[in-house]
């Protein structure tokens, strides 16, 4: 079974153009010693850690203080990623504006070696074995560490609305392949997969990642009572099709409010509190 680059739809192994999409496929390269697949397990529940087992030559580079432990045939570095000193400075001003550090940790497997990787707050660790140039958008502060073929990048939301109200910010971050690449999100994840004009609405901040092919919008509740008195805010994130959506059932904000109520928008909500989550969601 192969998958779409553009759009992620399973496809037969020898269709040439992609049944949901229509776009034609673009076939894998070799595999090398650093690009072959990963061997990995991710166990755990509510707070999960990725463990990889590398084979000798094999690579991965991962967020700064991210990594939980490595056997000492592991070799780990932490640098800016590019081949010259502009594209480093480009890349490190990337990470900054995506909620990551300015540098990376690259690890790299002397012999038969194993690295793991966990989040920093309670959730779940997605798995993405990335075609040749398929592309999934991910919110901020959600990379944990990919194979050195998957490129990371930055992604401007193209609507001013979206940018204020859709809970992910003006900035998402873009990880392009081919290659295996592992991201973190809070609570549990529920997985869609869109048709074509297919739509979702969730709640502001609880998109965790979607194909690059998925349109994503803000939209008005629907009523001035719903808004005020719904509990949910002013505004749901519209997410049309084709391609896959992955969202969360818990948002570092929300976790914040339920842990500190007294710190700031963690009070119970009331029949006006509504009004305030937009902002919330935005911190």
């Amino acid at each position: 079974m192969a998958y779409c680059t553009h759009c992620g739809s399973s496809m037969a192994d020898e269709a040439r153009f992609c049944p949901t999409c229509g776009k034609a496929t673009t076939p894998a390269p070799p595999a090398g010693p650093a690009s072959s697949p990963l061997d990995y397990t991710i166990q755990g529940d509510n707070l999960q850690v990725v463990r990889v087992k590398l084979k000798p030559g094999q690579e991965l580079y991962a967020e700064a203080g991210k990594m939980l432990y490595k056997t000492p045939s592991v070799h780990w570095e932490t640098r800016m990623s590019g081949s010259s000193i502009g594209e480093k400075l480009w890349g490190a001003v990337k990470r900054k504006l995506t909620g990551e550090s300015l540098f990376m940790t690259f690890f790299r497997a002397n012999g038969a070696g194993e690295v793991g990787f966990a989040g920093s707050y309670p959730g779940r660790i997605q798995p993405f074995d990335l075609q040749p140039g398929e592309t999934f958008l991910v919110q901020r502060d959600s990379f944990l560490c990919a194979q050195p073929s998957v490129q990371f990048s930055i992604a401007m939301v193209k609507k001013l609305g979206s940018g204020f109200f859709g809970g992910e910010g003006f900035i998402l971050q873009k990880l392009t392949g081919p290659g295996t690449v592992f991201i973190h999100g809070g609570g549990d994840f529920l997985d869609f997969q869109l048709g074509p004009n297919e739509q979702l609405q969730v709640d502001t901040g609880c998109i965790v990642a979607f194909h690059e092919s998925v349109g994503y919008d803000i939209q008005f509740v629907g009523s001035i009572k719903t808004a005020i008195f719904g509990g949910e805010g002013l505004f749901l994130a519209t997410l049309t099709g084709p391609g896959r959506v992955i969202v969360q059932s818990m948002t570092i904000d929300k976790l914040r409010r339920e842990l500190a109520p007294q710190a700031g928008g963690g009070e119970e909500r009331n029949n006006l509190g509504a009004l305030g989550s937009i902002f919330d969601s935005n911190r």
